[in-house]
């Protein structure tokens, strides 16, 4: 008979490029790991794994295996959630993909809230300057900037955002500050690295630049990064002039907003997961605590207001 926690190990490492990045999620080392699924195999008598330096790719017999498993980690989901539900006790895992700026400087203090509502709950935030990938199991919710296209995700408007064109004081005491769009580019500019921008949604600059480039005028950007985080931190430190989320912009008053009639983009977020997971009460308990923690917030995202409003019971419910 075959031990369940063998294909617990088995999916989790299916999940994984890497064995290490396996390892570390089920809390073994490496070669116990490496020992467990060469086990598994001998057991099955099939080799699920090819392996090489790359990592651990399945076989044919793999894939097939992967669709069973799957299935039965979904039943074994839905079976502790619903005795979860009967005793009106909300326990597990909810790992969460959302964008680095966003996570850190507005899911993350809001969620604090969430915690304390339910301590039974562990919150995986997955803070990434990529997209998270919900068909490879990296989370059970992804916070996108891109409506996903994939029609077996369950995917919903979250919240809008504004981004202006700010600029430091020491910047402006040392190089002076554009007073039309059309000098934009003659000033030192920070913004995203071209070739690694993981989204067309992050591309702010180049409309703004395109009818100077058009005439021959190129931007110098002092500073590219991948990280908007990155991106705050040189445009504090007066590198250059940085597009940038008016949520971190908030209560900085050494940035201020240049430009604000030519330079105004807005932006969505989108929450989404697979319809299995949305369907577990932990899941859907997250899903909709960030959908009205978010609509309350909607002044303070759009920079209308400084300061982010921490739910409370009475503004989102049980």
């Amino acid at each position: 008979m075959l031990d369940w926690q063998d294909m617990q190990i088995f999916l989790e490492v299916t999940r994984h490029s890497r064995l290490a990045d396996a390892a570390r999620r089920l809390e073994l080392d490496h070669s116990t790991l490496s020992r467990r699924t060469r086990r598994f195999e001998q057991r099955l008598n099939t080799q699920l794994f090819e392996r090489s330096t790359h990592g651990y790719r399945l076989t044919e017999a793999g894939v097939r295996l992967k669709a069973h498993v799957e299935l039965m980690a979904q039943h074994a989901d839905e079976a502790v959630d619903s005795l979860a539900n009967q005793n009106m006790k909300l326990e597990g895992q909810v790992r969460l993909g959302v964008t680095e700026g966003f996570g850190t400087w507005v899911v993350a203090p809001l969620l604090t809230a969430f915690a304390e509502r339910h301590p039974g709950v562990t919150l995986d935030l997955l803070t990434l300057p990529r997209m998270v990938n919900l068909n490879r199991h990296e989370a059970d919710l992804a916070i996108t900037i891109e409506r996903p296209s994939n029609p077996s995700l369950v995917t919903s408007h979250l919240c809008d955002y504004r981004l202006r064109l700010y600029a430091s004081r020491p910047y402006a005491e040392r190089h002076g500050l554009p007073q039309q769009l059309g000098e934009l580019s003659q000033h030192r500019l920070i913004g995203y690295v071209d070739d690694l921008i993981f989204s067309d949604q992050l591309n702010y600059l180049d409309p703004l630049l395109g009818s100077e480039a058009q005439q021959g005028h190129r931007a110098h950007f002092t500073m590219r990064s991948t990280s908007v985080t990155t991106q705050l931190s040189a445009t504090l430190s007066g590198a250059g002039l940085g597009i940038l989320p008016c949520f971190m912009c908030a209560e900085r008053p050494q940035l201020q907003a240049i430009l604000e009639n030519e330079v105004d983009v807005v932006r969505a977020f989108w929450i989404t997961a697979r319809q299995e997971q949305r369907q577990l009460s932990r899941v859907r308990l997250v899903w909709d605590f960030l959908r009205e923690a978010l609509a309350i917030n909607q002044n303070f995202l759009m920079g209308i207001h400084d300061q982010l409003t921490l739910p409370t019971e009475s503004t989102t419910g049980p």
